[in-house]
């Protein structure tokens, strides 16, 4: 077990390194089985975070995601949290200006998480894979620069799926509505 988890820390520090070394705009610590995401990392990439655009900590076991993290990473333009535990974001999010792309698919979303409603430069949403009934559709449709909301295998209500052009400038993507059983 201690090995197993020695070889984990091993392998995010690798990968900071090389970021941090190389100078890359990205940052891949996906499939690193972190439930939280190090503190260390913050003091070891201070030099470099303002030329991170582009962070994965997809399929890791994050329950929640600091404010520490999103003002650290204030420059992000793609965050992939897919395949976590994630059921909320904290409000923080609303100051990463230059966000384009966020992926939370296959995480534990009930809510659409409204934070991102205020992120004027996001074009794609991905939540497929949560539990989401409700969106909050006027903010969404306020949106200009969305062009994508990913909704599919999500419960949403029929209203979700009465928002067609003109009503929102950006596609919809929705699983097929189930066909109601007949008795």
């Amino acid at each position: 077990m201690q090995k197993r988890m020695g070889e984990a820390v091993a392998r995010v520090a690798r990968k900071v390194n090389d970021t941090v070394e190389n100078k890359t705009d990205s940052l891949d610590l996906a499939n690193c089985k972190l439930m939280t995401f190090p503190v260390g990392i913050y003091k070891a990439m201070r030099s470099v975070t303002a030329g991170i655009h582009h962070i994965s900590l997809a399929n890791n076991e994050l329950k929640s995601l600091t404010s520490r993290f999103v003002t650290t990473f204030s420059q992000l333009r793609e965050l992939n949290l897919a395949g976590n535990y994630l059921h909320r974001l904290p409000e923080e999010v609303t100051s990463l200006l230059h966000l384009r792309a966020i992926n939370l698919s296959r995480n534990r979303f009930r809510h659409f998480p409204e934070p991102l409603a205020a992120v004027a430069a996001l074009e794609t949403i991905d939540l497929e894979e949560n539990e989401i009934t409700e969106v909050p559709t006027e903010k969404l449709a306020s949106m200009a620069s969305l062009r994508t909301l990913n909704l599919r295998a999500n419960p949403v209500g029929p209203e979700v799926r009465l928002l067609v052009r003109p009503l929102v400038p950006f596609d919809l993507l929705l699983s097929p509505e189930e066909p109601i059983p007949k008795a």
